[in-house]
């Protein structure tokens, strides 16, 4: 990434950097967008602070990186079907996505990445966690790896979980069928379609059993790999400021909004890509 046109700054080990010097808000040449997609695939996860944009400019980035799909419960914003407010105000106490996950696994072709951009964000608290999968699926023993190459996770978009996350945008922008079941099966490992990459493919959100198990006869493996996928040293840590906005790998990274500024207000906009059917 020498060559880029902006600086990119690693902001730890294992996933996660910071581009410095370039604005979003521009019409970016080709070149330039296909380097922040290679540092994307590079870190997993990127971010880029004090970016003007307003919804019109925000989709017309993600239409540059990305074909834009609407969230299945939540309502977008007026005018912009594909741009969700992702919020916690003053009185909630439960956050949006407040649980280690990789979007929306429960569909049949889960979204490629995601972009959140911050709009308004507390004193202090609201960060949010990133890990990699990469680094989970292949410190793994051999003999666990081989055992899990032939096993699909069940994701449901009812896991108690993660349903209790997105209650309060339920309650005031939820989509007319935002009660509907939704349900998919992934293999456990999924390789990344663009880097070759083999990652771990299970979430604490959403997956349930084993294709073929029970969930009892799944959980314990499950619940291993749930601690083991977000160890400390697979992770990096994000200070939101009002205007930074992040865009990460759903194929090979999870992450977990904290939910740590009780009585403070947070604002954020989502927009998910596209993607393929998991292989």
């Amino acid at each position: 990434m020498s060559d880029a046109p902006f600086r990119v700054k690693p902001i730890s080990g294992a996933i996660g950097a910071e581009l410095h010097g370039i604005d979003l808000s521009t019409n970016l040449p080709d070149g330039t967008i296909a380097a922040i997609r290679q540092a994307l695939l590079d870190h997993l996860v990127i971010f880029f602070r004090d970016q003007d944009l307003p919804p019109a400019r925000f989709l017309a980035l993600a239409r540059r990186l990305g074909t834009p799909i609407e969230y299945p419960f939540v309502k977008g914003i007026d005018g912009f079907p594909d741009i969700i407010n992702v919020a916690k105000l003053e009185h909630e106490t439960v956050n949006f996505g407040g649980v280690w996950h990789s979007d929306t696994t429960y569909l049949q072709d889960p979204p490629m990445a995601t972009l959140l951009i911050a709009r308004e964000v507390p004193e202090t608290g609201g960060d949010t966690l990133f890990a990699n999968q990469y680094l989970a699926y292949e410190t793994l023993s051999g003999k666990l790896r081989t055992l899990l190459a032939d096993l699909k996770g069940v994701s449901s978009s009812a896991k108690a979980d993660a349903s209790r996350t997105r209650e309060d945008r339920i309650r005031t922008d939820g989509s007319t069928d935002a009660r509907r079941l939704l349900v998919a099966e992934h293999p456990a490992v999924r390789t990344h379609r663009e880097t070759g990459r083999k990652a771990l493919y299970v979430n604490r959100a959403h997956t349930v059993q084993f294709a073929g198990m029970s969930p009892e006869e799944s959980a314990p493996l499950l619940e291993f790999l749930f601690t083991h996928q977000i160890r400390p040293d697979f992770t990096c840590r994000f200070r939101w400021t009002p205007g930074a906005l992040a865009i990460w790998d759903n194929r090979c990274a999870q992450h977990y909004a904290i939910n740590d500024y009780a009585g403070q207000r947070r604002i954020m906009q989502r927009i998910t890509l596209a993607g393929d059917l998991p292989g």
